[in-house]
């Protein structure tokens, strides 16, 4: 049986897998492009969970980040960390994001998981938090992002799963899809209707 701190670390990891998974084989537009009436979007969901990482694992365990992207910084827009901006390349992106994983495994590895740390955004009665505390949040955070990232990613190409190997789904054709969504449908309007 794995310790606690290797048990989260191992689904953090996972989590953050099948998220940059979402971005393979896409064309920059794609990775790009607002696909929800709130502009949800590949490569922005990527650059958030990089610095949410990076602020939960950095700051507030007393870790800093170092070289941390325009989107911490006071002139900041809102959602400025759900998009890349004009400036900013893919490259760039996925830089930052293996940067916030490297700098989060260290901050791991550093720490025992019952060190303290402390999350200014949060009230006060939620703070002092430990390593195990925060590494259940961002597990859950960043898992929640993944799903973001499914549905995005299916949206765009009908990829599924949680690798380009592993698929959740029944193994079926795209007939027997269409016909499945149609039966969903007709379901749907029936009982409304």
């Amino acid at each position: 049986m794995p310790e606690t701190k290797d048990l989260l670390a191992r689904y953090l990891s996972a989590a953050r897998e099948a998220l940059a998974w979402k971005l393979e084989g896409l064309s920059d537009y794609d990775v790009r492009r607002p696909m929800t009436s709130t502009g949800t979007n590949l490569l922005g969901l990527l650059k958030h969970a990089a610095t949410v990482q990076a602020g939960y694992l950095g700051d507030c365990m007393g870790r800093p980040f170092p070289d941390p992207p325009k989107c911490f910084g006071p002139d900041a827009e809102d959602n400025d960390d759900m998009w890349a901006l004009p400036d900013e390349t893919r490259a760039d992106i996925e830089a930052l994001w293996a940067r916030s994983c490297a700098h989060a495994d260290a901050t791991i590895a550093a720490l025992p998981i019952d060190a303290e740390g402390h999350v200014p955004w949060w009230p006060a009665e939620r703070n002092p938090v430990t390593l195990e505390y925060v590494l259940v949040h961002l597990q859950h955070d960043l898992s929640r992002h993944a799903g973001h990232a499914d549905i995005v990613r299916e949206l765009i190409d009908g990829s599924v799963g949680t690798s380009a190997e592993r698929s959740n789904l029944p193994d079926h054709d795209a007939d027997w899809w269409r016909a499945y969504v149609e039966r969903l449908e007709e379901t749907a309007r029936r009982v409304v209707g």
